[in-house]
């Protein structure tokens, strides 16, 4: 019995770390974007070492050879085609590209929210983990309405519309929703607010018409 027991205790032991190892075998390697840093540095020239910053456009300006696009690469892809394209000019070119810096995904959260702006994406956000990041909301925020704006692509988005009121244990979680980089949440104003503001504006525009008898 104690031997069945040890080997089923290995065989879990060895699934659960070759699930781990696929599940790290599958993960996507990282592509370079618009603002990404890398150093480019040459083994028998260094005098052509440089620290290249990806451009808007997705381009690298590179010494000896101009500009080359790597956005949407891999490291060992930009590698290989620098690697080419300098063969050019250079015999059998050995070089070594680092990512140095790298763009780092985010969310931004408008409206009412107590600090409106840009949110590091560093893992997993919700929208309301967003919003308290962005100060929480404010007294006259509309809560059952948060607008979640999120890029599809170069022509497309979606837009949806998300629940937070009252969000006070698990049983409710599901009515939050997980961000992804680029998302933009506007919490919009609640009826009082902008029912405020009407009169507020009807109120001075009352104040300054010439029928007011008001000098």
């Amino acid at each position: 019995m104690k031997k069945i027991l040890a080997l089923w205790s290995f065989l879990s032991v060895f699934a659960i770390a070759f699930a781990v190892g696929q599940t790290l075998q599958q993960r996507p390697r990282y592509t370079l974007h618009p603002g990404d840093t890398v150093d480019l540095n040459l083994r028998f020239t260094p005098e052509y070492n440089q620290s290249l910053i990806v451009q808007p456009d997705g381009y690298i300006t590179v010494n000896l050879i101009g500009d080359v696009l790597v956005s949407g690469l891999t490291l060992e892809q930009a590698h290989d085609t620098l690697v080419e394209k300098l063969s050019a000019r250079l015999n059998k070119p050995e070089l070594n590209l680092v990512l140095k810096d790298f763009q780092h995904p985010y969310v931004v959260v408008g409206g009412e929210v107590a600090t409106p702006g840009k949110i590091e994406l560093r893992q997993s956000m919700t929208a309301m983990q967003a919003v308290v990041l962005a100060g929480g909301f404010k007294s006259t925020a509309r809560d059952t309405r948060i607008v979640v704006f999120r890029h599809i692509n170069s022509n497309m988005g979606e837009v949806k519309v998300v629940n937070l009121h009252k969000i006070q244990n698990n049983k409710e979680l599901e009515r939050d929703m997980e961000l992804q980089p680029g998302d933009m949440i506007l919490v919009p104003q609640n009826r009082v607010a902008t029912f405020s503001r009407y009169m507020e504006a009807a109120h001075f525009s009352t104040f300054m018409s010439p029928q007011s008898g008001f000098p």
